[in-house]
């Protein structure tokens, strides 16, 4: 089950990152959805590689095939499988890396749990495992939209260089305009030109990425052991890299008083409303109506072309360097990958909020 997200709204993923295919079923998908293909092709080119001088060269076309549960562009309520064939995987760059531990890939823990003997980096623990993700989560997208919920995400630091806004004073619309999906023009230069010493150098970056959820109503969560953060916490933390999540107010939430921290209610455009937003738009674990936003760090990519020594699978000390193609920040390409497994939390906990309230 540990490929597996979801109760009510499922995803099941397949496939590894040099094999054939990569793929996914998606179960507890309502019949009469109409299915927006472009949307999903979108979401799937903003997680490829290869435009950017920053990311991997793979370039793969990502193209998607429904082999169940869609029929004339609709939804027949029945599994929905789907596969995206791997077209551009060259094996031969991990030959030289099947004898090696790559220090904080997957590699030694791979073999100790499977004892494989091959690199960590052609099976399930590539990033392009998440293709399949991105893709339910386009379809779990074009459900919560019915209902007026929305997911946006974008790079709020990299390395170093951060965009010292909140959310409210940034144009979501400009996301897409910046190569680094920083919506801010000064930050995004300052960026790439971080970027640019960094891949000089042979190094990588990590960074952060922010996302916002609007329209989430409220009620959506389930104490005690699935509160909505600690669903956002889990999705997050099984996405390739990640370090850290916090979600309202954080980590700065500690250094400040209750009277400081609580976020008072007030009566805003007829209904009950929060003057402030630090508990991020949840409160005993479940939505309060008021925008959900929370940050995501990713650590640099472990894959750089520095010389580092390590230990072979016979034991003995050896010094590398990891070429093949490989991202110097992966951080940009994961920004539609928050917003997908956002949007599969929510789809799932959406689902269990409307049928507790249909029971009521």
């Amino acid at each position: 089950m540990s490929n597996t997200i979801g109760e009510l709204f499922k995803l099941t993923i397949f496939g590894d990152s040099h094999g054939t295919a990569i793929g996914g079923i998606i179960d507890g998908c309502m019949p009469g959805l109409k299915i927006d293909r472009k949307k999903i092709a979108l979401d799937l080119h903003r997680r490829q590689g290869g435009d950017d001088f920053f990311s991997t060269a793979r370039a793969e076309k990502d193209s998607f095939e429904f082999l169940s549960g869609i029929l004339n562009n609709k939804t027949t309520g029945g599994p929905i499988g789907f596969i995206i064939p791997n077209c551009d995987k060259k094996s031969e760059d991990y030959d030289d890396l099947n004898s090696i531990f790559r220090p904080s890939h997957a590699d030694f823990t791979y073999f100790a749990k499977y004892g494989t003997s091959e690199s960590a980096g052609k099976l399930h623990a590539s990033a392009r495992i998440f293709a399949p993700l991105v893709l339910a989560g386009a379809i779990a997208k074009q459900i919560l939209v019915k209902s007026n919920i929305s997911i946006t995400a974008f790079v709020k630091q990299i390395g170093t260089i951060s965009l010292n806004k909140v959310y409210t004073e940034i144009d979501t619309n400009t996301i897409e305009e910046s190569p680094v999906r920083c919506p801010d023009k000064e930050t995004t230069k300052k960026m790439i030109a971080y970027l640019e010493k960094v891949k000089k150098s042979g190094d990588s970056s990590g960074g952060i990425v922010t996302c916002v959820i609007k329209g989430c109503p409220p009620g959506l969560g389930d104490p005690v052991f699935g509160k909505l953060q600690a669903s956002l916490a889990q999705a997050m933390l099984s996405i390739n890299a990640v370090k850290g999540f916090e979600y309202g107010s954080g980590f700065s939430s500690a250094v400040m008083t209750g009277s400081e921290h609580n976020d008072l209610f007030i009566i805003r455009q007829n209904r009950l409303r929060t003057a402030t937003n630090n508990s991020g738009g949840i409160q005993g674990g479940i939505s309060n109506g008021e925008d959900i936003y929370f940050n995501v760090a990713f650590k640099p990519a472990p894959s750089i072309r520095k010389k580092q020594k390590t230990i072979d699978r016979n034991a003995n000390t050896i010094e590398f360097s990891s070429a093949g193609r490989h991202d110097v920040c992966y951080v940009p390409r994961a920004v539609p990958i928050v917003e997908a497994m956002s949007a599969l939390v929510l789809t799932d906990s959406f689902f269990k909020y409307k049928a507790y309230a249909e029971k009521l």
